[in-house]
C-alpha cells in the first residue's frame, strides 16, 4: 500500500490545473497513474483524492454497512457516490479541477496545499488549512489521548 505523507505546496493555474506532487504521483499504484477519484470531504473544506483501488475498497466497505432496501441508506449511497468524480492525470502530472470545486474549498488565489492521509491525500486552500489545523498543544494532547492504551486492572 502507498503511504501518502507530508505537505506540499502547489499552484492552480487559471484553468484550474494543478500539478500533483511528483512524490505522490510516484506512490500511485502501477496501472493507476492516469486517473484518480476526487470527492469533496463531507465535513472539511478540502477535496480528497483516492487511488482507484483505495476508492473501491472504501466504497465496498461503505456499501456493506447499508441496507439496500432502506430508502435513507439508498439516498445516502447515491449522494456519496454522486459527489465523487474521476480526475484524469495528464502526461505532465496535472489534474483539472473545476472552478466550482476550487471555490467550495476556498481556493481563490491559486495557493493549494496537498496533505497526505496515508492511503489518500487531500487538496486544501493553504490559508484555510492553516486556519483549521490544531495548535501544537492541542495536537499533542489529542495524539496522546488517542494513542494511550486503555489501562487494564
Amino acid at each position: 500500500m502507498s503511504t501518502f505523507i507530508g505537505k506540499y505546496e502547489a499552484k492552480a493555474d487559471v484553468k484550474g490545473r494543478i500539478f500533483i506532487p511528483s512524490t505522490y504521483r510516484k506512490l500511485l499504484p502501477d496501472g493507476e497513474r492516469e486517473r484518480v477519484v476526487m470527492q469533496k470531504d463531507a465535513e472539511n473544506d478540502c477535496l480528497v483524492i483516492y487511488p482507484e483501488s483505495v476508492w473501491n475498497i472504501k466504497l465496498n466497505d461503505f456499501k456493506s454497512k447499508l441496507d439496500e432496501w432502506n430508502s435513507t441508506d439508498q439516498l445516502l449511497l447515491m449522494q456519496f457516490v454522486s459527489e465523487a468524480e474521476w480526475l484524469d492525470i495528464d502526461s505532465q502530472g496535472r489534474v483539472l479541477i473545476t472552478k466550482k470545486n476550487l471555490q467550495q474549498i476556498g481556493i481563490e488565489n491559486s495557493e493549494v496545499l496537498f496533505v497526505g492521509m496515508i492511503d489518500r491525500f487531500a487538496i486544501w486552500s493553504k490559508a484555510r488549512y492553516e486556519q483549521v489545523k490544531m495548535s501544537s498543544t492541542d495536537f499533542a494532547a489529542l495524539l496522546r489521548e488517542r494513542m494511550m492504551k486503555p489501562q487494564t486492572h
